[in-house]
C-alpha cells in the first residue's frame, strides 16, 4: 500500500524534475563569515568547522577534488544519476563577486551537476551578487539557503548572529526580483524562546513565501559558546515531544507547494551535549508525523 505523503520534501522535488536519484554534494569552502572577523567568534552554537561536512580524506582539500571524490563515493554508494553542488560551510557570498564566481564554477565540472545550493547569510546578499547568482539559472536551478534562525531580534543578538530579521527581508525579496529560490534555515529552542516566539519565527517565514524551509532543533555542541550558556544558565531545552509538536504546527503554517528540505537536524555524537534525542533521526520525524496528522 502506497503510503501517504504529509508534506512535500526536497527529496519528493528532485523526484518530479528529474525523474532519478538526485544526491546534494556538501563543500567545504575557504568563505568565513563576518561575524568571525576582528577576533569575533560567530554564532555561539557554530563550531570551528561552520557546520561544514566532515567525510572527506585529509587530502581531498580543493572544491574541484571534492566534487569529484563526492560524486564517486554517492554513485557508488547510492547510485545516484545526477547532483547538486551544495556550498554548505560557514558564509559563501562572503567575498567580491569575482571570487565568487570562479568558486562556483570551479564545482560546475560535470554535466551530471544540474543545481546549486548556496548557504549564506541575509547581510552578506547584495544586488550585484543575485545578479551574478542569477546568471547560472539558465542551466542550473538554484537555491539560496538564507540562515534566519529566529525572527525575534533580541534571540538574533543573544546568539550572536550579527544581522537582524528585517535583513532577512530584504535579502528575500531580492532574490525573489531575481527569481531565485530561498530556503529559510530556522532553529526550534533557541535559548529562552517560548513555544509562541517559535510559532512566530514559523509565521514570519510562511508570510515572506519563501520557496523552502529548513528546521532544525538546537543542540548544544561541545566547547562552543552555547555550550559555555548552557553550563551558566541551565536553560531549558526542549523534550522530543515539545519540539515534534511545535515543528508539525509550523508545518502547518506554510503555503502550500513549500518545499521541505529538513525537519530536525542531527551530528556527531562524540560532540553533542544534550538533549540526546537528537540524532534519534527516525523517531523524531515519526513524532513529528504523528503530530502533524494530529493536528489536521
Amino acid at each position: 500500500m502506497k503510503m501517504e505523503k504529509l508534506f512535500y520534501t526536497f527529496n519528493d522535488y528532485l523526484r518530479e524534475k528529474y525523474n532519478c536519484k538526485v544526491y546534494r554534494l556538501p563543500l567545504r569552502t575557504n568563505m568565513s563569515c563576518p561575524n568571525r572577523l576582528n577576533d569575533l567568534k560567530g554564532c555561539i552554537f557554530c563550531d570551528e568547522k561552520g557546520s561544514g561536512p566532515d567525510f572527506y580524506p585529509e587530502n581531498i582539500g580543493t572544491i574541484t577534488e571534492q566534487i569529484v571524490y563526492a560524486m564517486e563515493f554517492f554513485f557508488a554508494k547510492r547510485k545516484a544519476k545526477k547532483f547538486y553542488v551544495y556550498f554548505q560551510s560557514f558564509t559563501n557570498t562572503f567575498s567580491d563577486v569575482e571570487t565568487l564566481k570562479k568558486m562556483y564554477d570551479s564545482a560546475l565540472i560535470d554535466e551530471r551537476i544540474v543545481g546549486i545550493i548556496i548557504g549564506t547569510r541575509p547581510d552578506c546578499i547584495d544586488e550585484e551578487k543575485i545578479k551574478m547568482i542569477s546568471s547560472y539559472a539558465e542551466k542550473y536551478d538554484i537555491w539560496i539557503e538564507l540562515g534566519l534562525q529566529s525572527a525575534h531580534d533580541a534571540t538574533l543578538d543573544l546568539i550572536k548572529r550579527g544581522h537582524t530579521s528585517i535583513d532577512f527581508i530584504r535579502a528575500n525579496t531580492l532574490c525573489k526580483k531575481y527569481n531565485i529560490k530561498t530556503t529559510a534555515h530556522i532553529i526550534i529552542g533557541l535559548p529562552h524562546e517560548t513555544e509562541d516566539m517559535m510559532l512566530y519565527t514559523g509565521k514570519f517565514v510562511a508570510d515572506q513565501k519563501c520557496a523552502g524551509i529548513k528546521i532544525h532543533s538546537l543542540y548544544i555542541i561541545r566547547n562552543t559558546e552555547l555550550h559555555k550558556l548552557y553550563e551558566k544558565e541551565k536553560f531549558k531545552l526542549l523534550t522530543l515531544d515539545e519540539y515534534s509538536q511545535i515543528t508539525a504546527k509550523i508545518l502547518k503554517m506554510l503555503p502550500e507547494k513549500s518545499v521541505i528540505h529538513r525537519i530536525t537536524g542531527e551530528t556527531d555524537k562524540e560532540k553533542i551535549i544534550a538533549p540526546d534525542w537528537v540524532n534519534d533521526k527516525k523517531t523524531v520525524i515519526s513524532q513529528i508525523e504523528h503530530y502533524y496528522k494530529f493536528f489536521s
